[in-house]
C-alpha cells in the first residue's frame, strides 16, 4: 500500500520555494519531515520516548545535525571514509536549533526526546543551516509530541545597505551583517550572527525583517498539522505535586530568601552558602517534625525543586523591586575590571582579563601557512588560518567533574569570541601568519565569552598584530514581570542572574558599532522597545570596557615579540615559480635546509607568492637574500660576487646569481694578457665580477673581472 503524502509549500519573496512533505520518510519515527528548497534537501525525525525515568525533573533532549557527505558527492577525507563524531560546524548549526526548541516543551514534559537533521542533498547555492530549524520544528509538528510551537529560522544579511533573507552562498561575501535569528510566529526566541561594526538600529531592524520572514513558516506548518492530523497531543504524567508543603515552604521561605537576596552579598560563594543554610535549617526543621509526630519525611526531590522557584521568584522580585542585583550593583554597573598583557614571556601574545569573578588567560600563537586548519565537511573543502579554542575546567566554578573533550558549550562559547574578533584582524597582505587564540577561563561567574573577547583583542594587541580596532564584550540580562509589566535590565549578569533572568544577550563590538552578538530569550513578552533599551544599555557598558582595556594596552605593539616568527611575503612572476622551488623541490629545501627558514610558495591572482617564515631577523635576512638572487633579473652593468663553476681554455664559467651562470673570457679576467688558465682560477673560489652584456638572441651573459681591478699605469 502507497503511503499517504502530504506536502506544504512556502513560497519566498524571491520566488523560490521551500516544500515541507511528510509521511514518505522514516515513518516509525513520531514525527518526520523532508525540507526541500531547491537541490536541498534536509531529512528531521524526532522520537520521544512513551516513559520516562523516575527521578527527572527535566527535559532529557538531544539535538543532532549532520551533514552526509554523498550529499554532495564527496568521499569523507578521514581515515576510517565514514561519517563520524559531529564536526564543529554541525555542532554549531545543532545548538542552533536547540536553543530555539528547547524552551517551548512543556515545563512538565521530561521523555527523552531526541532530533535528528540529516543533509542528504546539497545545493551549493543554498546554505542548509538555515533551514534546519524549520525542517525540526516540522518534525514536531506532523507528530503527537507536545510543543509549544510551530518555530522557524531565518538568515538576515545586510549588503548594500539592502537586507536579504536567506540568501544564496554568494550573496554571504562582503555582507556587512549576517544574523540567524529563531521566532515563533509572535514572539523572537533567539539571534545570533556576526556584523562589521553595524549600529544597534541596524541590528534591531534586521531582527524584525527576519521576525516577517518567519511568520509564514508558521503559518505553513499549522496548516500542515491540520492536514496530518495531530492536532491533538499525547497525555503525559510525569510530575506528583505536594501542594500543602509547597504552600507551606511559600509561607516560610519567601521572606528569608527575599532578605537574603537583599543582603547583597557580593562574593558567590558567600551567597551560595547563605542561600543554602535557609534551605537546611527548613530541612532539618521538617526532619524533627517527622521525627517527634512519627510521621514520614516529605519528598526531599520536591523541597528541592519548590526551594528553587520560591529563590528564583524572591530573587527576581528583590531586583524588580530594589532596583539593586544579587551582589549590590545598580543595574547597569559593571563589575571591577584589571588586566594585563605580556603575562606569559614565552608566548608570542598573553593577557589577563578578570572582570568581577570572571577570569581568562589568553594566548596568541603564530605559525606559518603549514600550521592553517583544513576545514573538510560535506560543503566545505578549505583553510582556515585564524582559531580561537575556549576552554572551561571544572575549577573555574570551585567544581570537581572529569576533564574531557571540549563540549557544545565550549564550541558555541569559542564560535562567538571567534566571530567577535575575525573582521577585525588585518587583511592577508598584511597579515601572513595563521593565528591561533586560546582562551582558558581561570574563574567563571557570568560571560566568560565576554570575557574571552576582550582577553582576546588585549593578546592580539600584545603580540604586536594590527587589529583594526580593540573589541569589547558584555552579557545583557532581563528580569521581568508579566503581571505588572515591570523589568529590569541588567549590564554584565552574574551566574545567578543568568539562570533567573528572561534574557541572556551578548554582545560584542568596538568603539564604533556591534561584531557579534548572541541571544537567547526565556520570556515570551520581550517587546522591540525593551531590545532597544538593552542594546543601548550594551553600547554604554562597551564603550566603558573598552575604556579599561585601553588604559591597559591602547594600541597593538609596534613590533612582534622577539622570539615570535618573522615574515616577509616576495611576489614573484608565475615564470619564476619553478626557479625558487627546482627540480622535485631541491632548490628550496636546500635553502630551507642552509638557512633554517620555512618558505611555503603559492599562486594566485596570476602572481607567485614566496612566504618566507623566521626565527630571527638574522634567518629571514638569509632566506630573502636567496630567494631574491634566485628570482633577480641580471642588470647589465651590476657587479655580482659569483663562484667559478667550470674552467676551459678560453674562459670560466661564473655562477653568479642561483641557476644564472655567465662566461668570464680570459681576456676580462686581469688587464694583463694571458697565455692560458693554468694557475689563474680555482672551481669554488669566489670572484667579484660586473655583468657587461646581456646577448638578446641567446640570452647569454658577458662577465668581466679586470673592470673591477686598478688598470695597470703602463707609464
Amino acid at each position: 500500500m502507497l503511503p499517504q503524502i502530504y506536502q506544504q509549500t512556502i513560497t519566498l519573496p524571491d520566488g523560490r520555494e521551500i516544500i515541507i512533505e511528510t509521511g514518505k520518510l522514516a515513518r516509525q519515527a513520531d514525527g518526520s519531515v523532508m525540507v526541500k528548497c531547491g537541490n536541498t534537501m534536509l531529512l528531521a525525525t524526532v522520537v520521544s520516548d512513551l516513559n520516562h525515568k523516575e527521578g527527572i525533573d527535566f527535559l532529557p533532549l538531544s539535538v543532532d545535525y549532520q551533514e552526509k557527505f554523498a550529499s554532495t558527492g564527496r568521499i569523507p577525507g578521514s581515515f576510517q571514509k565514514r561519517e563520524g563524531k559531529l564536526s564543529d560546524y554541525e555542532i554549531l548549526i545543532s545548538r542552533l536549533v536547540d536553543r530555539v526548541i528547547r524552551p517551548l516543551f512543556p515545563e512538565d514534559y521530561h521523555s527523552e526526546t531526541q532530533i535528528n537533521i540529516h543533509l542528504i542533498s546539497a545545493d551549493y547555492s543554498i546554505s542548509p543551516d538555515s533551514l534546519a530549524a524549520l525542517a525540526a520544528s516540522a518534525a514536531l509538528s506532523v507528530s503527537d509530541i507536545p510543543f509549544n510551537g510551530p518555530i522557524s529560522e531565518v538568515r538576515v544579511i545586510q549588503k548594500n545597505n539592502q537586507f536579504i533573507v536567506n540568501p544564496s552562498v554568494a550573496d554571504l561575501e562582503n555582507a556587512t551583517l549576517d544574523i540567524v535569528v529563531g521566532a515563533s510566529y509572535d514572539h523572537i526566541l533567539m539571534v545570533e550572527g556576526e556584523m562589521r561594526e553595524v549600529s544597534e538600529a541596524t541590528m534591531i531592524e534586521a531582527i524584525k525583517v527576519a521576525h516577517e520572514a518567519i511568520k509564514p513558516h508558521c503559518i505553513a506548518q499549522k496548516e500542515l498539522t491540520e492536514k496530518v492530523g495531530k492536532t491533538e497531543k499525547r497525555q503525559y504524567s510525569h510530575e506528583t505535586h505536594d501542594e500543602a508543603l509547597k504552600n507551606r515552604m511559600y509561607e516560610e521561605l519567601y521572606t528569608p530568601l527575599y532578605q537574603a537576596c537583599a543582603s547583597y552579598i557580593e562574593n558567590k560563594k558567600e551567597r551560595s552558602a547563605t542561600i543554602k543554610a535557609i534551605k537546611e535549617a527548613f530541612v532539618e526543621k521538617l526532619k524533627a517534625e517527622a521525627t517527634t509526630n512519627a510521621t514520614e519525611m516529605p519528598n526531599e526531590g520536591l523541597i528541592s525543586r519548590y526551594f528553587g522557584e520560591i529563590h528564583w521568584k524572591a530573587s527576581r522580585d528583590m531586583v524588580i523591586k530594589e532596583r539593586k542585583r544579587l551582589d549590590g550593583r545598580q543595574l547597569e554597573q559593571i563589575r571591577q575590571i584589571w588586566c594585563e598583557v605580556n603575562y606569559l614571556p614565552n608566548a608570542h601574545g598573553s593577557a589577563l582579563f578578570t572582570r568581577g569573578e570572571t577570569q581568562s588567560l589568553t594566548t596568541i600563537t603564530l605559525g606559518t601557512k603549514l600550521d592553517e586548519q583544513l576545514i573538510d565537511s560535506a560543503l566545505h573543502l578549505s583553510y582556515s588560518k585564524f582559531m580561537l579554542h575556549y576552554n572551561f575546567p571544572s575549577f573555574s566554578t570551585g567544581e570537581v567533574k572529569p576533564n574531557r573533550a571540549p563540549g557544545r558549550r565550549e564550541i558555541g562559547h569559542g564560535n562567538l569570541a571567534f566571530r567577535a574578533l575575525k573582521n577585525m584582524l588585518p587583511p592577508d597582505d598584511q597579515n601572513p601568519y595563521t593565528i591561533r587564540i586560546v582562551s582558558d577561563i581561570l574563574e567563571s561567574n557570568g560571560s566568560s565569552s565576554m570575557a574571552t573577547v576582550c582577553a582576546g583583542t588585549l593578546a592580539l594587541m600584545d603580540a604586536g598584530i594590527p587589529i583594526k580596532a580593540p573589541v569589547a564584550g558584555i552579557a545583557m540580562g532581563l528580569i521581568s514581570d508579566e503581571k505588572t509589566q515591570e523589568y529590569a535590565v541588567l549590564s554584565d549578569i552574574l551566574g545567578d542572574e543568568d539562570h533567573l533572568g528572561d534574557m541572556d544577550f551578548k554582545v560584542t563590538g568596538t568603539a564604533e558599532g556591534i561584531t557579534a552578538c548572541q541571544m537567547d530569550i526565556k520570556t515570551s513578552g520581550l517587546t522591540f522597545q525593551v531590545l532597544e533599551e538593552a542594546l543601548e544599555q550594551a553600547r554604554r557598558g562597551r564603550l566603558h570596557i573598552l575604556s579599561k582595556m585601553i588604559e591597559t594596552i591602547p594600541t597593538p605593539n609596534p613590533d612582534l615579540k622577539p622570539h615570535a616568527p618573522r615574515s616577509q611575503i616576495i611576489k614573484i612572476d608565475t615564470s619564476q615559480i619553478g626557479a625558487v622551488i627546482g627540480p622535485g623541490g631541491k632548490v628550496v629545501q636546500e635553502i630551507q635546509k642552509t638557512t633554517g627558514a620555512t618558505i611555503v610558495i603559492e599562486e594566485k591572482d596570476n602572481a607567485g607568492f614566496v612566504n618566507i617564515f623566521a626565527n630571527n631577523q638574522e634567518v629571514m635576512d638569509a632566506a630573502v637574500d636567496r630567494v631574491k638572487k634566485i628570482v633577480a633579473v641580471p642588470e647589465p652593468g651590476e657587479i655580482y660576487d659569483g663562484i667559478v663553476k667550470s674552467i676551459m681554455p678560453f674562459g670560466a664559467f661564473i655562477e653568479f646569481l642561483p641557476g644564472k651562470e655567465g662566461l668570464l673570457h680570459i681576456s676580462e679576467i686581469k688587464w694583463e694578457r694571458l697565455e692560458n688558465m693554468e694557475g689563474v682560477l680555482e672551481i669554488g673560489e669566489e670572484v667579484k665580477v660586473k655583468l657587461l652584456e646581456v646577448d638578446k638572441k641567446t640570452g647569454k651573459y658577458r662577465l668581466s673581472r679586470k673592470v673591477l681591478i686598478p688598470k695597470p699605469n703602463n707609464n
